[in-house]
């Protein structure tokens, strides 16, 4: 079962979606409130500059409202940074997201890519730095990882950073799921965007928040003329009314953000032990999922069931066998827990048997 993307709920109705990395308590009921509050405002244009929402981002994040720029979701805005700035030659490590190579070659990009391996858990290594030339003019990371869940060892992450600048190569790094790793401030680069002006800090509302149909997502760079250069290659408008009030709604939600967090870390550390007791090779995830090796007909077995899960092997550098699943409610939990342990027993049996 090829897939591009996980949630694809309209081809699988009626099913437990384990398959998108969303936070499963969002959207905050304080986001929900200001879209039906706002919801006359629809006979209006929204404002293409979002300045009321990057002012109040660039006070969360303690950066220049004029380093903030917003777009229809992390993806648009991956794709205006490849068309803006142009690139003739980058990297990206293997396996990772999907879109990072469609937005490269889109804008005709020659894209080189950097393999992890499976028998170091996918983690990117030194080596790494000796891909960064001169003469190569972006690099993209994943941080964690999707969907391997990985992070960049913070010593390697900042020589990257300094090999970049050294370089003039931009750095994207897209850090959508940072806020699900405990401690996450040791492993953002955010407080260096004032200092490097050839890093670019990629965020979304829609992983946090749990608000992916909403379309926002963000980035803060060191680059002043960047904002210039995506803004002539991205349509107007491109921010709704409804985004941009749910955005600043959203900033608000401090204490949703800590319970759920917590919430989802602790169903994390008890399904990684049912799994792991259950025979299942896990790999550590820093993220809001798990990241695991199951038997190659596995996400079909679970779609009988009415569980949706990731497989990953439309990912580049994996091949069948690699799934992934994301972090949902105790009971959700409690249901793919149930379908999991039951197939990887039958997949037993049938090996003990001989039965194919």
């Amino acid at each position: 079962m090829k897939q591009n993307h996980g949630g694809d709920i309209y081809r699988f109705p009626k099913v437990t979606d384990f398959s998108t990395n969303i936070n499963p308590y969002g959207p905050p009921k304080g986001v929900t409130e200001a879209i039906k509050k706002n919801l006359w405002k629809i006979h209006m244009y929204p404002d293409p500059e979002c300045r009321v929402l990057r002012e109040a981002l660039g006070e969360k994040l303690g950066a220049a409202k004029k380093k903030v720029i917003l777009g229809n979701g992390a993806a648009e805005l991956m794709f205006s940074f490849c068309q803006g700035l142009k690139p003739k030659k980058a990297l990206i490590p293997l396996p990772s997201f999907l879109e990072y190579q469609r937005a490269l070659l889109s804008a005709g990009c020659k894209v080189l890519t950097y393999k992890t391996r499976k028998e170091e858990g996918f983690s990117l290594r030194k080596d790494f730095l000796e891909a960064i030339t001169e003469g190569m003019d972006m690099v993209i990371l994943c941080n964690p990882n999707n969907p391997t869940g990985n992070v960049i060892e913070r010593n390697l992450l900042k020589d990257i950073l300094i090999k970049c600048q050294e370089t003039g190569t931009y750095l994207i790094v897209d850090e959508c799921f940072n806020e699900f790793i405990p401690g996450a401030k040791k492993h953002t680069l955010l407080p260096f965007v004032e200092e490097y002006d050839k890093l670019i800090i990629l965020k979304a509302f829609t992983k946090l928040y749990g608000m992916p149909g909403i379309r926002l997502g963000y980035a803060l760079t060191g680059d002043e003329e960047l904002p210039g250069k995506v803004k002539k290659v991205t349509q107007p408008w491109n921010i709704s009314v409804l985004a941009q009030e749910a955005g600043l709604a959203a900033l608000k939600e401090d204490d949703f953000v800590k319970e759920s967090l917590s919430n989802i870390e602790k169903e994390k550390r008890r399904m990684i032990i049912a799994l792991s007791k259950a025979g299942y090779v896990i790999y550590e995830s820093a993220a809001n999922f798990i990241f695991f090796e199951g038997d190659y007909h596995l996400a079909e077995t679970c779609l009988e069931q009415g569980i949706f899960i990731r497989d990953c092997s439309s990912f580049a550098g994996l091949s069948k066998g690699y799934y992934r699943v994301c972090i949902r409610t105790r009971w959700e939990n409690d249901k793919l827990l149930k379908v999991l342990i039951e197939a990887k027993h039958e997949t037993e049996t049938k090996k003990k048997t001989g039965e194919k």
